[in-house]
């Protein structure tokens, strides 16, 4: 059974919208968009760290995917650039259109019978980056094993959050944590029962 982390930045309010830039998802009118810009330099190597150091197939949302493959095709060489590059993408969509950043294979129907139906193949643990709306199907779905997240000494009111309204109580049991010089938290949360 491949395990399924989801990779989760979030403000201390639990938002988990538009991270990186303002336009990078200003849905509902979200106008906090690029809130942990400032935090990148000290966080990206830890993420590198944390969760692309091992292979891994990654799952996305269609509006996550599309800001993704708008940019890491073309992007400066790097690690995080031949890591997003190079892995296995999965995309949850009812788009018919072609999805063309290298790897990339649609997921389309039923969500979360496809996503078990990949956890109980063969290959390398998933990993959602991003792609709240896929988040929330997953846990409606009771698929998700660990959440790795970093939590930003940041509050914006309104927005996407990582844990919706009709979550399932359930019990995470804390694997690792820290918090960066930068004052960022992390923390790795593995599921420990309902």
């Amino acid at each position: 059974m491949r395990e399924l982390r989801v990779l989760a930045f979030v403000t201390l309010d639990g938002v988990m919208q538009s991270p990186s830039a303002p336009e990078e998802d200003p849905s509902g009118g979200f106008a906090q968009g690029g809130w942990a810009a400032p935090y990148w330099e000290g966080v990206m190597p830890h993420v590198e760290r944390m969760a692309m150091a091992q292979p891994y197939d990654i799952l996305f949302g269609r509006k996550t995917y599309d800001i993704f493959a708008s940019h890491w095709p073309n992007a400066p060489k790097s690690n995080v650039a031949d890591l997003l590059n190079s892995a296995r993408k999965y995309v949850a969509t009812q788009r018919g259109d072609t999805l063309d950043w290298q790897n990339t294979q649609a997921l389309r129907g039923d969500v979360a019978a496809n996503v078990q139906s990949l956890k109980s193949g063969e290959g390398p643990r998933l990993q959602v980056h991003g792609s709240a709306k896929l988040i929330q199907t997953l846990q409606a779905a009771d698929l998700i094993d660990v959440f790795l997240v970093w939590t930003f000494p940041v509050v914006v009111g309104e927005g996407k959050r990582l844990f919706g309204p009709d979550v399932k109580p359930r019990h995470y049991a804390l694997h690792s944590g820290e918090t960066l010089d930068n004052g960022v938290s992390f923390q790795a949360l593995k599921r420990a029962g309902s």
